[in-house]
């Protein structure tokens, strides 16, 4: 097999990895302030992709005038789609020139197969299945054997602990190769339990004060999640944001979800917000769940513009903060840009780990599992510090692990 390396490395986004040439695993972009593509062009005949976030499978609809063959899960093709058509909303509305356009989203829905994980199915010359990939509803890890039976197994983001939005993965084949990401090596997730605890506590200390509470949360698997969470602990929230219109497609694929009833009564008690009602909110002991999870953008920054001097009220960030983004400026700095203005934030700005991906012992013990299976070759990648995951696991198993250059060839 030949692998080369187009994104995701050394670095969390554009994840991309294309395989003989031929077979594209994930197509994505990384957000910021300047969005950053998959290097040198590529002509795929197949594109499989793990799940829906954008820097995964952002860039997809950009390959279109290829024709490829595409293939991902049912609720993944549901998701990836209504971030697609909002991706080219937002450059029209904000006069950019889209990265494609609607003939290209069409081509998208047209070019794409939709595969239920644990099926296994043949094409362009190779055996792939779906593997639960845990992290969040629909997200897959991709197995794919080719002709002289040389298997691969690329993680996606990948979880192995249970949320309460979806289960954890477990199942995992045999590969000669393993593609992983290692997004939290070097970091342990804290108990799940006890950072919900704290999150709650902090919420109920908010409105106990007459404050309220900003939750930037990302549309798909983290709004879900977090009203799940308050739900479970009586507090009504409003909810604003693509996570509505996430939560719907979700809801029809009932399968890939952990507790389906649960999720429909977390939305059923909530306060669904949008537009011209947003003027209507009482902004005062109140819990307002809503996107963009790192602030760039979308109506979080309405509800932060009406509370960014009041310091009872609180802004909880519950991911990861990428470079350059509002949300990672708020932490280190205290500050974010709205809308062209400079605010220096008075509410309380907190972060707790409510993480979708496996942490440190998770993504060793999984390597450790591929490796007393029989795998001979590993390569890390959509991480801070896949170079030191790479010499761990090849200091600590035998098996020689890479951490690839941006665009790098291997030919295995």
């Amino acid at each position: 097999m030949e692998l080369e390396f187009k994104g995701a490395c050394r670095e969390v986004g554009r994840s991309a990895v294309l395989i003989d040439e031929k077979l594209m695993m994930d197509y994505g972009v990384s957000p910021g302030e300047h969005i950053k593509y998959p290097v040198n062009g590529a002509r795929p005949e197949a594109v499989f992709v793990s799940h829906a976030h954008i820097d995964h499978s952002g860039a997809v609809p950009n390959l279109m005038d290829l024709e490829p063959d595409v293939y991902m899960t049912p609720p993944t093709f549901d998701l990836a789609h209504m971030l697609a058509m909002d991706t080219l909303r937002i450059a029209e509305r904000e006069g950019e020139m889209p990265a494609y356009d609607s003939i290209d989203l069409s081509k998208f829905a047209h070019q794409t197969k939709t595969v239920d994980t644990g099926i296994e199915f043949h094409t362009h010359g190779y055996d792939v299945e779906f593997f639960d990939a845990g992290h969040i509803p629909g997200a897959a890890a991709i197995y794919a054997r080719d002709k002289e039976n040389k298997s691969l197994f690329y993680t996606g983001d990948i979880n192995t602990a249970d949320t309460r939005l979806v289960s954890g993965a477990v199942d995992f084949p045999d590969a000669d190769i393993l593609i992983t990401e290692c997004t939290y090596f070097g970091d342990e997730h804290p108990p799940r339990k006890e950072v919900e605890k704290e999150f709650i506590d902090s919420v109920q200390d908010t409105l106990n004060m007459g404050g309220s509470v900003i939750v930037p949360a990302f549309a798909i698997g983290r709004t879900q999640e977090v009203l799940m969470l308050l739900d479970s602990y009586g507090i009504r929230a409003y909810v604003d944001g693509m996570g509505v219109q996430a939560y719907k497609i979700m809801a029809k694929h009932p399968e890939y979800i952990r507790n389906p009833t649960h999720l429909k009564k977390a939305f059923d008690n909530a306060i669904m917000v949008s537009g011209r009602k947003r003027d209507s909110i009482r902004l005062e002991s109140s819990v307002i769940v809503t996107t963009a999870g790192m602030l760039n953008g979308g109506p979080v920054l309405y509800y932060i513009n009406k509370l960014y001097k009041d310091p009872k009220s609180k802004i909880i960030l519950t991911g990861y903060q990428v470079e350059g983004t509002n949300g990672r400026m708020a932490m280190d700095t205290g500050i974010i840009e709205n809308d062209g203005v400079i605010q220096h934030l008075k509410p309380k700005i907190e972060q707790y780990d409510f993480s979708a991906h496996s942490g440190d012992r998770e993504l060793k013990e999984m390597v450790q599992d591929f490796c007393d299976r029989g795998t001979e070759h590993i390569f890390t990648m959509h991480g801070d510090d896949c170079e030191g995951f790479a010499d761990w696991i090849t200091e600590e198993t035998g098996v020689k692990a890479f951490a690839p250059k941006l665009s790098e060839h291997f030919i295995i």
